[in-house]
C-alpha cells in the first residue's frame, strides 16, 4: 500500500480534524467489537516487535536477507517506533528527544498504557508489512497474539497519529537505492575479488560475479550520515594498487595469518577461538543473520537495565541506524573503493600457497564457503562497532556484564558472557579471521568504520531537546 495504514477502514492521512473528532466517539464500540481475545502486553513492546522482525529475518531469502536490506529493515522499523513513541510522549507533555524525522501531538485519546503500546505496535506492524508483503500471515499472527484482535480491524489510533508516522518513513525510504538492480563485474587482475564457488555447490551459490550480494548498497542513502563514503577509510595497508598491495610485507603477513589459523583443518587455532568463530558467524539462511543476533542482544541489555519503554524505543532507533549506515559505510568500502579484495582462499589458493585450503566456514551440508562479496572490510566488525559505540554512549559506560546468543548450527554453545560492549564487538571481529574468511585488516578497519559511525550517529539522532 502506499498510502494510510493497513485496514479495512484504515482511513486517508488527509482526514480533517473534524472527521477525527467525530470518529471518537465510535471508536470504543467499533474497537470492543472486533476484540477477539484481552490483548496479551507481557514484556516491552518494542523488544516484542524486534523479536517478530528476527524471525522475518530467519525467513527471509535472497537479497531481502543480505545484511544491508536487514539493517535497513531494523532501523526503518525502529526509527519509526521512536517517532511513534516520540508522538504520544510530545502529546502527554513527557517528551525528552528530538524524533529521527517528526513527532507531531495528537488528539489525546486519554487511553494510558494501552494507547502508547497500540502506538508502538500498529506502527512497528505496518512498517514490516510494507518490507515483507509475502510474510503476512506470520506478522498478522504476532498482531494477533499481542493485541487480541487483528490488524485489519479499525483502531482510531491509526488515523490520530500511526499513518502520519508510518507515511513519513515511507517517504524518507523511497527512491533510497536499496533496489538498484546493478550486477557487478569483477576485475580480472590477482588480488581483485572472484567468485569463490564456481560450481555452486554451497549456500553462498558464488559462482559468478553476478552473483556478488548487493554491488550497490554503498550508495544507498544514509540513515543518519552525509553519505556512505563519510568515514571510508584508506586501502588496506594504504596501498593504493592491487600490484602494490600483493608486492608488501604486510600483505603477505596478512595472508599467512589466516592460512594457518581460519584452516578447516588448522592446528594452531584454539578451541575457545574456534568457538568464537561459529558463535558469531549466522551467515546462514535461518538464521538471524548478524544484524539480527545484535538486535538480541540489545534486547537483553535492555530488559537487563529495565529500560522503560520510551527509553528502549530510543536504544532500538540508535543501534538500528548506526547498524543500517554501518552497512552503507562498509559496502561502499567493499565495493567503490580502488581495491575489492579477493576473499582468503582465494589469496591462498589461486596464489599458489596451497591449491586444497578451504575456510573453516561451511553451509549446513559442510561444504566451505566465503561469503559472496569483497573481503575488505569486515560487515560483522562494522556491524559490532557500530552496536558497541552506541551501547557505550547510550549507558555511558563500556563496563557491563552481559550475554549473547547465537543461532549458528555450528556453535558448539548458545551463548557466550562478556564484561564490556568493546570485547564482544572485537571477538566478533576477530571471529571473522578464525572462521577464515577475512584478514586481520578487514577486522581492524570495520570495527574502526562502525565506531566512528556510532559516534556520530548519537551525536546528531535522537538527541536531548
Amino acid at each position: 500500500m502506499t498510502a494510510g495504514v493497513r485496514g479495512k477502514r484504515s482511513i486517508a492521512i488527509g482526514t480533517t480534524l473534524l472527521a477525527v473528532i467525530g470518529s471518537l466517539s465510535l471508536a470504543p464500540q467499533l474497537t470492543a467489537a472486533a476484540v477477539a481475545a484481552p490483548p496479551n502486553y507481557t514484556g516491552d513492546p518494542t523488544q516484542y516487535w524486534n523479536g517478530a522482525l528476527q524471525e522475518m529475518f530467519r525467513r527471509a531469502t535472497g537479497t531481502a536477507g543480505s545484511p544491508g536490506a536487514l539493517a535497513r529493515s531494523a532501523a526503518m522499523m525502529n526509527a519509526a517506533v521512536f517517532d511513534a513513541e516520540s508522538s504520544y510522549q510530545a502529546t502527554f507533555g513527557t517528551a525528552k528527544y528530538k524524533a529521527y524525522l517528526a513527532a507531531p501531538k495528537y488528539w489525546n485519546l486519554g487511553q494510558g498504557a494501552d494507547e502508547e503500546e497500540r502506538v508502538i505496535g500498529r506502527t512497528a506492524y505496518n512498517i514490516l508489512h510494507d518490507l515483507y508483503p509475502a510474510q503476512t500471515a506470520y506478522l498478522d499472527g504476532k498482531f494477533q497474539e499481542r493485541f487480541g484482535t487483528k490488524p485489519t480491524d479499525y483502531d482510531v489510533i491509526d488515523t490520530q497519529i500511526v499513518g502520519t508516522i508510518v507515511t513519513n518513513m515511507r517517504q524518507a525510504r523511497s527512491a533510497d537505492g536499496a533496489d538498484n538492480p546493478a550486477l557487478y563485474v569483477p576485475d580480472n587482475v590477482p588480488g581483485a575479488w572472484r567468485p569463490t564457488d564456481p560450481a555452486g555447490t554451497s549456500e553462498s551459490k558464488c559462482a559468478t560475479g553476478a552473483d556478488a550480494v548487493t554491488p550497490e548498497w554503498g550508495k544507498v542513502k544514509p540513515f543518519a550520515l552525509t553519505s556512505g563514503a563519510q568515514f571510508r577509510p584508506t586501502t588496506p595497508g594504504t596501498y593504493s594498487s592491487y600490484a602494490s598491495l600483493l608486492a608488501s610485507p604486510a600483505y603477505a603477513a596478512q595472508v599467512d595469518q589466516v592460512r594457518r589459523l581460519g584452516a578447516a583443518n588448522s592446528t594452531e587455532r584454539t578451541t575457545d577461538q574456534t568457538a568464537a568463530a561459529w558463535f558469531w558467524a549466522n551467515d546462514l539462511n535461518g538464521t538471524y543473520k548478524p544484524p539480527g543476533q545484535l538486535l538480541s542482544a540489545t534486547a537483553s541489555i535492555a530488559a537487563q537495565r529495565n529500560l522503560s519503554k520510551y527509553e528502549s524505543t530510543r536504544l532500538f532507533a540508535l543501534v538500528s541506524l548506526a547498524m543500517a549506515d554501518a552497512a552503507i559505510g562498509e559496502w561502499d568500502v567493499k565495493y567503490q573503493t580502488p581495491i575489492d579484495l579477493w576473499r582468503p582462499e582465494s589469496a591462498i589458493r589461486d596464489g599458489g600457497l596451497d591449491a586444497t585450503w578451504q575456510p573453516l566456514s561451511a553451509d549446513r551440508a559442510g561444504h566451505h564457503f566465503s561469503p559472496c562479496f569483497p573481503a575488505w572490510a569486515s560487515g560483522h566488525s562494522a556491524f559490532a562497532g557500530a552496536w558497541a559505540g552506541i551501547l557505550q554512549k547510550f549507558f555511558g559506560t563500556d563496563t557491563l556484564t552481559f550475554t549473547v546468543t547465537t543461532e549458528d548450527p555450528h556453535s558448539p554453545v548458545t551463548s557466550r558472557t562478556f564484561t564490556s560492549f568493546s570485547q564482544a564487538a572485537q571477538e566478533d571481529a576477530n571471529s571473522r579471521l578464525w572462521l577464515g574468511v577475512h584478514y586481520a585488516w578487514d577486522a581492524s578497519d570495520g570495527l574502526k568504520l562502525g565506531r566512528d559511525i556510532a559516534t556520530y550517529v548519537y551525536a546528531n539522532k535522537l538527541t536531548a531537546n
